[in-house]
């Protein structure tokens, strides 16, 4: 009877000790993985990268069809500077976290706000570009001359970005839209009364439609700061995104990228 227990303890002892380092090398595999992700987009040759390609002048196809804009010059830039290629996966910007999350990409250049909330789940880059927010109405609106004056009005947003929330926050009731150029064209068309958007878009879009029957009604005093978009656990990857944004901006090149597309230095 004695030997019959100490076998079933010394068997059990045994299973322990096997689920543990089961368990443990799981752990040390996960962690692997996560640690050598920008050793795996080097051996591959290339860095997928999440963009909406619909919100001018940072990401969108010209009349060619060509993916362009800031974020994905400075993107491929960054991509040729980690010795790879940059193959952007176009996503609609509510699903853009989510393509994230499930790793179809392995970052988002997609002039994605620097806030407290997404850097407790995510990673950013080092900032690389500043901007204001806008409230754009129709030309011939005089009643929304602020923020304030959203409330019970319709706002065309992306649901989920800080913009969204902006509108919300003011008491908009908020229209879902996929992108800037979405939304313009329901305001035109007076099917919302007004969206919130960037400031460098805004001068875009009226700088190639210039008889476009929108204004500025007004604009947010505070700058939001933009970056690269990672999940957590890639810190190497990280890293090494922010030396070549430095580089860039050591060199001029970053300048010269800028000056491309807004005639000045948009990291400031």
């Amino acid at each position: 009877m004695r030997k019959s227990i100490l076998l079933v303890i010394t068997i059990a002892t045994i299973l322990a000790l096997v689920f543990t380092g089961c368990s443990a090398a799981k752990q040390t595999t996960t962690e692997v993985i996560q640690q050598n992700l920008l050793e795996k987009i080097k051996t591959e040759g290339v860095i997928k990268i999440g963009t909406e390609g619909t919100y001018a002048p940072f990401t969108f196809h010209d009349k060619d069809g060509k993916l362009t804009g800031f974020d994905v010059e400075i993107a491929e830039e960054i991509a040729k500077r980690l010795g790879v290629k940059a193959e952007f996966i176009e996503t609609k910007w509510d699903g853009m976290f989510a393509g994230l999350d499930a790793k179809r990409f392995d970052a988002v250049a997609n002039q994605v706000t620097i806030r407290p909330d997404r850097i407790e789940k995510y990673d950013f880059s080092d900032a690389y570009i500043v901007s204001k927010a806008v409230l754009i109405v129709g030309a011939e609106n005089n009643d929304i001359k602020t923020f304030a004056d959203l409330k019970g009005k319709k706002s065309g947003q992306s649901l989920t970005s800080n913009l969204g929330d902006i509108a919300k926050s003011n008491g908009a009731e908020l229209v879902s839209v996929d992108g800037f150029n979405q939304a313009l064209d329901l305001l035109t068309s007076k099917r919302i009364d007004a969206t919130i958007n960037d400031s460098l878009s805004f001068l875009d879009y009226k700088t190639q439609r210039p008889d476009a029957p929108i204004k500025v009604a007004a604009e947010l005093d505070t700058k939001d700061e933009s970056g690269i978009l990672f999940n957590k656990g890639n810190q190497e990857l990280v890293d090494a995104v922010n030396k070549a944004l430095a580089e860039m901006k050591a060199d001029g090149t970053y300048l010269k990228i800028s000056q491309k597309w807004f005639s000045e230095d948009v990291s400031k």
